[in-house]
């Protein structure tokens, strides 16, 4: 593979970094630059590669709220030397809550995987849905403004609010929508505060983004040429890298600010898009 087809590797790998949490369609964004700049890979690879690249952005969360997520402490014996593992059921918990809202997504997306691809997979959608919910995240932010929210931790998410969350997070399953745009609205519209959304959003997307990598491979094979291995482990280490970057800078932003910036930001690049197809 030549050198420019690993720099185009980078840059999805750096857009991928940043879409994937920022409310604003990782998988749309892929789906645009490829559109104007192509790897010279089968359709088949680059399909896969947009699933499995965001395998590096979630190890990212892995990473950065590993003592949250974890189920295990470290607790002292009795004679106060020694210490052993214990599991601790608040963040059993918590798993419990994210295994939930990821069953709807599952029991839609596992059926008709095939066919959301095949209809959905291409720039006209991911441009109708950019803005569509950047219209919703500006109309959201509008009904919240100066409200209180009742859920404002996520240990004040209870398991129907996350079953709830779950549903919308189904939404996404179109290209262009945003895992994390439709569960954040969605989690707002139920009571649910920015960050706490925004957090929960992110666990949620380990066991939702394993299982759909893990699909995507089993579909595509095993059978990697030499370049495609190193054209996917470069892209992930990209991707887990810039969303190291994106997630704090996201939580950051959130402390102070509302999501109607990135409401107004889909609804010019998605005009922006279908002028771009019709001139």
């Amino acid at each position: 593979m030549e050198l420019i087809e690993y720099i185009k590797v980078i840059i999805l790998g750096i857009v991928e970094g940043i879409t994937e949490w920022l409310p604003i369609s990782s998988t749309g964004h892929l789906i645009l630059v490829d559109e104007f700049m192509k790897l010279n890979m089968s359709e088949e690879f680059k399909e896969m590669f947009d699933v499995l690249v965001q395998l590096g952005a979630i190890m990212a969360v892995v990473v950065i709220y590993f003592g949250k997520l974890i189920p295990l402490d470290l607790t002292k014996k009795n004679d106060a030397s020694a210490q052993k593992l214990s599991w601790n059921k608040d963040k059993l918990i918590l798993w419990g809550k994210i295994l939930i809202a990821s069953l709807p997504a599952a029991i839609i997306g596992l059926p008709f995987d095939d066919k959301i691809d095949e209809l959905f997979y291409n720039a006209p959608t991911v441009a109708v849905m950019l803005i569509v919910y950047g219209i919703a995240f500006i109309i959201v932010e509008k009904l919240h403004k100066g409200k209180e929210f009742k859920i404002k931790d996520i240990s004040e998410i209870s398991f129907r609010t996350a079953a709830l969350i779950g549903v919308f997070q189904v939404l996404a399953l179109i290209p262009g929508t945003s895992r994390s745009g439709a569960t954040i609205v969605g989690a707002m519209m139920i009571g649910v505060g920015r960050t706490a959304a925004a957090e929960f959003t992110f666990y949620l997307a380990i066991p939702v983004m394993f299982g759909a990598s893990l699909l995507k491979l089993l579909k595509f094979g095993f059978a990697f040429t030499a370049a495609e291995a190193l054209a996917l482990i470069l892209g992930m280490v990209v991707a887990f890298v810039v969303s190291i970057i994106a997630i704090k800078f996201l939580m950051s932003y959130i402390k102070k600010h509302d999501f109607t910036v990135f409401g107004w930001y889909r609804i010019v690049l998605g005009v922006l898009v279908l002028i771009m197809m019709f001139a």
